[in-house]
């Protein structure tokens, strides 16, 4: 693989990095090859926001199962932060970013699903859409529908998704009809605002937790039957007082260390716990026989990236969440946009909690 080396823009020092796509590896670049430059964020260590650096690299064109992307704009995660911080350990150095919309340029052989020119998004490994152009596997690449705008497409598709699975395949014992209570925490985030109307759609009676009042107020616009303020009211209690006692088929949580114990006294035997995200931190190590003694409780630790492990899958999934967007009956809202080199000031928000609904970096 030919390195290059990348410029320093607004911030960070000069480094090299490889150029991307397959046919890097080909002597004769110049033949075989288009080189083009981006922007990117990349991190050279783990670390605060402030490993957060721009540089500029050189993208080349896409080899066999690849498509070279331009970004349109560029959605922001949480999974972002935990793969800059360390939480989940990755190689270096790492351009980040999970999903993306944008236009297709090129496809590499085998590609079929995609034509250059075509409208597109993505929430796909590996980390890398934090950039103005990019070469990446194209089993993930969705085509995105006319109606849907890139921005909309840039914000939805890692938190869509997530929604998709958790509500729609990552079900307690016997199913959910309509009527069932459900308990998700962060409800007015982004992935919490999308999932807060489809269960409206879905019949269900979805639970919102939050920690301002302006915030459960915002569930509550979106579709959650009820809202909980957890930082002035016990959760646990008002639960119970919601489900009559009964407590909830299922909670859908990604807060972590801060609502895990409780979330477990929250639901009806046989109940599910179901942990997507560590916002406050990862979970402590509990004995099982605990879920005994609550009542046979079930608990998963869910990802995404195992539900889009398939071409098949991933359209599968992308083609219900287009079809809620594009019906009206969930709403992407896109709270807060900041600049490509304003990533820093992206992440401290993010986690300060200062944000609701999605964030994209524009372009």
């Amino acid at each position: 693989m030919l390195a290059n080396v990348t410029k320093k823009l607004h911030f960070g020092r000069k480094t090299s990095n490889p150029v991307h796509g397959n046919m890097a590896k080909h002597f004769n670049l110049e033949k075989f090859m288009t080189l083009q430059t981006s922007r990117a964020i990349r991190i050279d260590q783990h670390g605060g926001p402030e490993q957060l650096k721009l540089v500029e690299v050189s993208v080349g064109d896409p080899g066999a199962g690849e498509v070279r992307i331009r970004h349109h704009a560029v959605g922001l995660n949480f999974i972002d932060v935990y793969q800059r911080s360390g939480l989940y350990p990755m190689a270096m150095p790492l351009q980040l970013g999970m999903e993306a919309a944008g236009v297709i340029e090129a496809v590499g052989a085998g590609v079929t699903h995609l034509q250059p020119g075509d409208r597109a998004a993505y929430a796909s490994q590996p980390p890398g859409s934090y950039c103005d152009v990019r070469v990446m596997p194209a089993k993930s690449v969705c085509k995105l529908p006319d109606a849907i705008s890139f921005e909309t497409g840039a914000a939805m598709m890692l938190k869509g998704l997530t929604a998709q699975y958790l509500l729609k395949r990552t079900q307690p014992q016997g199913g959910l009809q309509p009527g069932d209570f459900v308990l998700f925490h962060a409800a007015a985030g982004g992935v919490g605002l999308i999932a807060c109307q489809w269960a409206k759609a879905m019949g269900l009676q979805l639970i919102g937790t939050a920690g301002s009042d302006a915030k459960c107020a915002l569930a509550l616009a979106n579709g959650a039957a009820f809202a909980i303020n957890y930082s002035t009211e016990d959760f646990l209690a008002r639960v119970k007082d919601i489900t009559a006692g009964r407590g909830v088929k299922v909670v859908y949580d990604s807060v972590g260390k801060d609502t895990w114990d409780k979330s477990l006294d929250c639901l009806q035997p046989f109940g599910l716990m179901a942990s997507f995200g560590n916002a406050s931190g990862p979970v402590p190590p509990f004995a099982p026989g605990i879920l005994g003694a609550k009542g046979s409780l079930y608990v998963t630790r869910q990802t995404l990236f195992t539900h889009i492990a398939t071409r098949e899958s991933t359209q599968a999934m992308a083609d219900d969440l287009f079809a809620v967007v594009s019906s009206g009956q969930v709403n992407i809202h896109i709270d807060q946009r900041f600049p490509l080199e304003e990533v820093q000031q992206a992440h401290r928000d993010l986690e300060a909690r200062k944000t609701t609904g999605c964030t994209v970096l524009t372009l």
